[in-house]
């Protein structure tokens, strides 16, 4: 894939310069108050400003939230203290709207990754699920700078996949879409040629849980993996092509029943996949032709188990409907092992794990606030403190550095 990247990004280079001279649609934001609320707002620049790698001396392991509102997107950056906890540093308007899909209450996007960050580029990437765009933040610490909003190329964009210069963008509504991108400049490229219908039925209700869940990258770059939840409840592989194009259709592994919805990979490279139907946790082989075969399988003992992250060979999966997190333990060969459940707040839905794999951060959507927690031995959790995060309430994507 890198191979692929070096040789896109002179393709990339010619893009950008295109799109400079049509007045391509950018947008850059001036950093918001650091602690005051403000209108969101979109600047608009024929000329992209030029892109400044972050600066040194900022705090370097921030955790950025973000609120999904449906009357205004933003994204809410936090200084990690040695213990963990968490205070608020900024907010910053996407310049977009949220959205909220029919039946959700406390995961009102219904997606894992629908806030990215890209290290290779020290950008970070945010759905507008109501405005169908993305917007596009470069990253210097705690600090952002809104370099380019862009459209989604589909309905609701509600998760985001990254790998070395590749950004594929999730669409959730009329039967589901993808559009993939490459990056250059600081901004986002459209691929030509690049979108992919998944083919959902559109009329399946309700459409929280008839929506996909998730766009991911396998750990190499070359497959692009989208959960289809009860909407299909498969799980579809794409292969990735030269220049960062799909295969025109994905394989199409069926799991009836098991409503697939969040995804990661272990330390071993096996997939794993949170079912909301059975409450659980699965792993599987993922093979080059695009299948998988199932390896091990845990129920969860909660409700809704819908997100899912890793913090060295221990998982954590939220329970949306039971307000816990539950462990679980990857072993040798993909074998799985639960660990017991730990309580939230309300409406437990996505969570990341700070760099260190020291902390996890988990946001709970049913009033909008952020559950903060270290790791110690075997992954055990002890709780440090929890945030409100401003008009967050149903929010969902978070990414800590």
């Amino acid at each position: 894939m890198r191979a692929i990247t070096r040789a896109g990004m002179a393709l990339v280079a010619i893009a950008a310069l295109f799109a400079i001279a049509a007045g391509s649609a950018g947008a850059q934001g001036a950093r918001q108050s650091r602690h005051d609320e403000h209108h969101p707002q979109s600047f608009h620049h024929p000329v992209p400003p030029p892109f400044h790698p972050p600066l040194p001396g900022r705090p370097s392991h921030p955790v950025f939230v973000q609120t999904d509102n449906p009357t205004g997107n933003q994204v809410v950056a936090y200084d990690q203290a040695a213990n963990g906890s968490l205070t608020q540093a900024g907010t910053y308007n996407t310049g977009g709207l949220g959205g909220v899909l029919e039946g959700s209450v406390v995961d009102h996007l219904a997606s894992q990754g629908s806030l990215a960050y890209d290290s290779d580029n020290g950008l970070l990437y945010a759905v507008n699920a109501g405005s169908n765009t993305v917007s596009v933040f470069s990253v210097s610490g705690d600090r952002l700078s809104l370099r380019q909003v862009i459209d989604s190329g589909g309905a609701f964009p509600v998760s985001v996949a990254v790998s070395h210069g590749l950004v594929y963008v999730l669409n959730a509504e009329e039967g589901g879409s993808l559009q993939g991108y490459r990056v250059g400049f600081g901004h986002l490229f459209p691929i030509l040629g690049s979108g992919r219908a998944l083919g959902l039925d559109p009329t399946q209700t309700p459409q929280f849980v008839n929506t996909p869940g998730q766009v991911a990258f396998s750990p190499d770059g070359s497959q692009l993996i989208v959960t289809t939840k009860a909407n299909g409840s498969s799980i579809d592989v794409f292969g990735v092509r030269f220049l960062g194009r799909l295969t025109q259709t994905p394989v199409v592994n069926s799991e009836p029943g098991t409503v697939p919805f969040g995804l990661t990979f272990d330390q071993q490279g096996n997939l794993l996949v949170t079912q909301a139907g059975p409450n659980a946790v699965a792993s599987y082989h993922l093979a080059g032709d695009g299948t998988v075969t199932p390896i091990s399988s845990v129920l969860t003992g909660g409700a809704a188990t819908c997100w899912i992250v890793r913090a060295g060979n221990v998982l954590y999966a939220s329970n949306a409907g039971s307000g816990t997190l539950s462990s679980v333990l990857s072993g040798s060969g993909g074998q799985l092992t639960f660990l017991g459940n730990t309580e939230t707040h309300g409406g437990t839905v996505d969570a990341a794990v700070s760099s260190s794999s020291r902390y996890l951060y988990v946001q709970a959507g049913a009033a909008g606030i952020v559950d903060e927690f270290s790791i110690g031995a075997q992954g055990a959790l002890t709780k440090v403190g929890s945030v409100t995060v401003p008009g967050a309430v149903g929010g969902e994507g978070i990414v800590a550095l």
